[in-house]
């Protein structure tokens, strides 16, 4: 079933949030079928017919008004149908979030590899917004910005609606000055600190980028902090925001992100589930003018890497 992404509750839910989960719609469209049974078992062929028969009888999916549909509920165009959306066997991350900062308005996460930062695919009770709305009490819990499933570090998350988009403005407009720690091979000939531009659009496989002649539309500054071996701990400043830019950025320049399953080549599926090899990234400092306040703020990650920081 489609879901709500935006990882907050919609307007006019008649459900409430549960368990930190915002309850999820589906538009009935334009068309004709039996009774509602028949629509969800034609759109959704992927889930068990059981299920669907049973969520029905159990009176989980609403209306509008919060009323329980029935088995023989007849279809009608234009209405929304709730629910609460399940993953069925979750996988549990072992690792745990901290909160590094918290105040009236927001709080600063340092989120561990692994976790995704709002419900996704086969993630859903296991992310960073979902834990932290169940744990502190917080169902308006929004993140500002997101970072990858496989990236760890700092994500600013907003506790009241009405100052979300203050600080979700200051990440669309690039306010915020975001540093990462990064470790990967150490490639001769580069003199550092080195400034990497280029055009990136989407790739062919899945969610990846790929680069091609063009305008840049990407930027990141580069530094080799320390070496060990023929490996190095990066400080990586990225100066535009565009998707799995920093990994991108490196693996084009010879020196992929230790243990990325995307770049430079898509991995097999099972070594993207290995805890073992985690991504050698982390969204380490935040800094920016709060726009509530006015005072400068700035966060720093408290995890490490493989390569530890000077």
């Amino acid at each position: 079933m489609s879901r709500n992404r935006s990882g907050k509750k919609p307007a006019a839910a008649p459900l409430p949030i549960r368990d930190g989960v915002a309850p999820s719609y589906i538009n009935l469209p334009q068309g004709e079928w039996p009774d509602l049974l028949s629509f969800l078992l034609e759109r959704f062929p992927h889930m068990p017919s059981e299920v669907l028969v049973e969520r029905l009888s159990k009176g989980e999916l609403v209306n509008n008004d919060g009323q329980a549909f029935q088995l023989d509920s007849p279809f009608q165009c234009n209405q929304k149908v709730w629910y609460y959306r399940e993953v069925p066997d979750e996988l549990i991350v072992p690792f745990q979030e901290s909160i590094i900062y918290e105040d009236e308005r927001i709080l600063i996460a340092d989120k561990p590899h692994w976790l995704s930062t709002i419900p996704a695919g086969r993630h859903l009770k296991e992310t960073l917004l979902i834990r932290l709305r169940k744990k502190m009490d917080l169902p308006d819990l929004v993140p500002a910005h997101r970072l990858d499933r496989e990236t760890a570090g700092l994500v600013l998350l907003c506790k009241q609606p009405e100052h979300r988009g203050a600080y979700q403005t200051l990440f669309q407009q690039r306010d915020v000055r975001k540093n990462y720690l990064a470790v990967a091979t150490v490639r001769q000939g580069i003199e550092f600190p080195y400034v990497h531009r280029s055009n990136m659009v989407k790739g062919e496989t899945f969610f990846t980028m790929k680069e091609i002649p063009g305008d840049p539309n990407s930027e990141t500054e580069v530094n080799l902090l320390c070496q060990e071996g023929n490996r190095g701990l990066y400080l990586l400043k990225p100066h535009t925001g565009r998707q799995h830019q920093l990994r991108l950025h490196m693996a084009s320049l010879g020196m992929a992100l230790e243990n990325d399953p995307w770049y430079p080549e898509v991995q097999p599926e099972a070594d993207h589930e290995d805890y073992s090899q985690p991504l050698q990234l982390l969204a380490y400092t935040l800094e920016f003018t709060d726009p509530v306040t006015g005072e400068g703020r700035f966060f720093q990650s408290q995890r490490q890497l493989s390569i530890h920081r000077p």
